[in-house]
């Protein structure tokens, strides 16, 4: 019997750039091999909300996408909040990080209101901080990815960090050697790229925690071909090398 796991990529018209997409992407991939049917809803501003969700991943977006997608995730805020708080895992990329936190403030003044799930304010600047990032995080390892952002991201006290980066000036503010934010099951980052495809740990993460939440328990094992399987141990190595070229390179 066919195991569904229902994934909402949240705002993808507006909220996508840098490959974020591949996110997506590789979730219904590595799913699929695993055994469990993925089913994927784009949920872009005034769509139906769908009747069942088990994992929301968004994207990043410049300014504008942010003000476009502003007030629709407002009127879908307590659904967030209320799904968080229930455990249910979220990977909020750039721009959505920054929504999930308090507030935005851009670098013209203007403040966009976050809904609060994150406890993180976010102030623009006029130095970007960009390329290439090797973060340390505790629950898995050494995360590689690609940030390109001018906002500063300050953590509130007790908000727990993704990882923490050694360089200065990168992460999230270039100033305490943060990165990222996780509340719950909810994971806030600036890593682009895209995060998942070089980071099977997080993505596996989320498969884990979104079937344990629906099933009970993830076992692969009932569900997996030997085909399966050897793709699978292919897709990790594949990744394992995409992880050591962008390491090498600052850009």
């Amino acid at each position: 019997m066919m195991t569904t796991i229902d994934i909402m990529s949240l705002y993808p018209k507006d909220m996508n750039i840098y490959g974020d997409s591949g996110n997506v992407l590789t979730i219904t991939r590595r799913l699929a091999l695993y055994g469990y049917e993925p089913r994927v809803t784009a949920y872009n501003q005034g769509d139906d909300w769908p009747d069942h969700v088990d994992m929301i991943l968004g994207g990043g977006g410049q300014d504008t996408g942010q003000k476009k997608i502003i007030d629709d995730l407002f009127h879908r805020a307590d659904m967030l909040r209320t799904l968080a708080a229930d455990g249910v895992p979220m990977l909020m990329i750039c721009g959505l990080y920054q929504l999930f936190g308090e507030y935005f403030e851009t670098i013209d003044g203007t403040r966009l209101d976050g809904i609060g799930v994150i406890g993180a304010y976010t102030v623009g600047q006029d130095v970007r901080m960009i390329g290439n990032l090797v973060e340390h995080a505790d629950d898995f390892g050494d995360v590689i990815g690609y940030e390109n952002h001018s906002g500063q991201t300050f953590l509130r006290d007790g908000v727990r960090a993704l990882g923490r980066v050694d360089a200065e000036g990168r992460g999230n503010n270039g100033e305490d050697h943060t990165e990222g934010a996780r509340v719950n099951n909810v994971i806030g980052t600036y890593m682009h790229g895209s995060l998942l495809p070089k980071n099977p740990k997080i993505a596996d993460f989320l498969i884990r925690t979104a079937v344990e939440r629906r099933y009970g328990a993830f076992e692969p094992e009932r569900h997996q071909s030997a085909e399966q399987r050897e793709a699978l141990v292919h897709l990790n190595a594949t990744a394992e090398q995409a992880r050591r070229v962008a390491a090498s390179r600052p850009r």
